[in-house]
């Protein structure tokens, strides 16, 4: 069991679309879907089913720094949960226990959208499965995505259209304090000074600090796909009327 929670893994490289990283998508995707599949349990049991991702995403979070801490590799310039992805993990924390619908229009957007660009390409390097690193990564990031899709099922949540905007200069704004803490640190969050070492999305949005802009503007394009399938909604609803 040792090599699985070893910080210094000698465990195969993680590789981008193995089977292991295809099934864990697949699962993710598959729960995503039954949340809708059963919609009327869920309702019904709103509180249990909140709780349950307040407790996994809580755990998942406390132990991978008590683990990092464990190693002797907690450092402020990796660890802290600056990264969207990782921010979001606690943002979902928050927005479960307090049922925030203000909170939910920022996280449908920067929750979802970062998370599932995490999802698609981790920065896992030599974490791959079964080691402990990696199956903590997808279930903080897979529980993110459940956790909005959550609360769209259980409380009918639904984004208006401004908050896409708002969302776009709230993860902008954060960013340039982000830019900020990386150059007092010494860091790379958000991987605003460089490119991750693993293969990512950012290996085809050109040089620093061109593919920053680039990355905006797939941000866009990703939150306006986010939002398209409430706009086919009422749409559809404006025709009925």
């Amino acid at each position: 069991m040792k090599p699985f929670f070893e910080y210094h893994s000698k465990l195969d490289p993680f590789r981008l679309f193995s089977m292991e990283h295809i099934l864990t998508i697949l699962i993710i995707f598959i729960l995503c879907v039954l949340l809708f599949v059963f919609r009327s349990q869920i309702k019904r049991q709103e509180r249990f089913f909140r709780f349950t991702l307040v407790i996994i995403l809580l755990g998942a979070d406390v132990l991978y720094h008590f683990w990092l801490m464990y190693e002797n590799a907690w450092s402020p310039k990796s660890a802290l949960p600056l990264h969207l992805s990782d921010f979001a993990v606690i943002l979902a924390i928050i927005m479960l226990l307090t049922k925030s619908y203000r909170l939910f229009q920022f996280m449908y957007f920067a929750g979802i959208g970062s998370s599932i660009q995490a999802i698609l390409t981790p920065d896992l390097a030599r974490f791959s499965f079964p080691h402990f690193q990696y199956i903590e990564f997808f279930v903080s990031h897979g529980g993110v995505v459940l956790a909005c899709l959550f609360m769209i099922v259980a409380y009918n949540y639904e984004p208006p259209m401004r908050s896409l905007w708002i969302t776009v200069i709230i993860v902008n704004v954060y960013a340039g304090c982000v830019f900020l803490l990386n150059k007092l640190l010494g860091a790379n969050y958000m991987y605003m000074m460089k490119k991750p070492g693993a293969a990512s999305v950012l290996d085809f949005l050109g040089p620093w600090p061109w593919y920053l802009l680039s990355l905006e503007l797939l941000m866009i394009v990703s939150f306006y796909l986010l939002y398209s399938p409430f706009w086919v909604k009422r749409k559809d609803k404006q025709k009925d009327e």
